[in-house]
């Protein structure tokens, strides 16, 4: 195990984080917990609901209990590339003029990529090398993007005027696919009265960790343990999606690689030093179900992929 921290250690200090983060986000505790495992498994997510569920205020809370850059990129039609990515401009030097490349907001450890399925295709292209390799060619160069680096991108249901679907590439690169759903009665009345009884009623986040402490936490995620038979089980669930009657397609090798690490980081949350299979179909849908696409026939029987991800379980 790391040097800096052990599982209880770890645990504590991410718990503390879920505190922070319980002190402006009523309820989601389960979505929270999610996101939590792509933060400690070095992994992007995307969140999908509709407006007003408070998705944005969520992930802007996650970045400020950790000591990392931020930045934000609200995504419209006319959002180009470059808008992304940075660009090179002309910049006077005394006598002379040159060329200053400006980056642009993917250079931050945290990207909050706003309502990303609002963007036009080319433009959502210009995250997939930033999300695969780490870095962005602009400019003619390649620059490398500061680590750790996280994607953390919300999108409403496509099925909404205005939306592009996400290319399957790009899902592929998301480590999880969170779907958030509106509050209870109570959590909404809670929600109200939080929110409405001052002018900013949101209070200061603490930080909770480092990058430093962060990418020690990371590390120990890898280094714990789990049984072949439980490491197979999640390899044959991968396996089964390929087949499966009711799936036009299935999940690549990413996804399992995802469920493993996914289920080491779920295990530490719940601080034990071991991956149990409860680990695992705890990650299982939301590393899944936007990596699946379900045929035309259970489409129209109404047929979900999380339906064929529990049946396969």
């Amino acid at each position: 195990m790391s040097d800096q921290f052990d599982v209880e250690t770890a645990s504590a200090m991410v718990e503390r984080i879920e505190a922070e983060i319980g002190e402006r986000i009523v309820g989601q505790e389960a979505v929270v917990r999610r996101l939590l495992v792509c933060l400690l498994t070095d992994g992007n997510a995307l969140l999908e609901g509709t407006p007003g569920l408070g998705k944005t205020l969520l992930i802007r809370t996650l970045a400020e209990a950790v000591d990392l850059s931020f930045a934000r990129i609200q995504n419209t039609p006319d959002l180009m590339p470059s808008d992304i990515t940075g660009t090179e401009v002309i910049r006077e030097s005394g006598d002379d003029r040159v060329f200053v490349f400006e980056e642009g907001p993917v250079f931050a450890n945290v990207v909050l990529a706003d309502e990303i399925n609002r963007a036009t295709p080319k433009t959502q292209a210009a995250l997939l090398e930033a999300m695969a390799e780490g870095q962005v060619t602009a400019g003619g160069e390649t620059r490398e993007l500061p680590a750790p680096f996280f994607v953390l991108a919300t999108q409403n249901p496509i099925d909404q005027e205005g939306t592009y679907p996400l290319p399957e590439a790009q899902r592929d690169r998301f480590e999880m696919k969170i779907t958030i759903e509106p509050p209870s009665f109570e959590e909404e009345l809670a929600i109200v009265d939080r929110y409405t009884g001052t002018i900013d009623p949101a209070p200061p986040v603490e930080t909770v960790l480092s990058g430093d402490e962060l990418r020690a936490i990371q590390e120990l995620v890898r280094q714990v343990p789990i049984a072949d038979d439980i490491s197979e089980r999640a390899v044959r669930l991968v396996a089964d999606t390929r087949e499966a009657d009711r799936l036009e397609y299935g999940a690549s090798p990413r996804a399992s690689m995802a469920l493993v690490v996914g289920a080491k980081a779920h295990a530490l949350l719940e601080g034990r030093t071991y991956v149990s299979e409860a680990d695992l179909e705890a990650i299982a849908r939301p590393a899944l179900r936007h990596r699946v696409v379900v045929d035309f026939r259970a489409e129209r029987d109404g047929v979900t992929p999380d339906d064929v991800i529990e049946a396969l379980l």
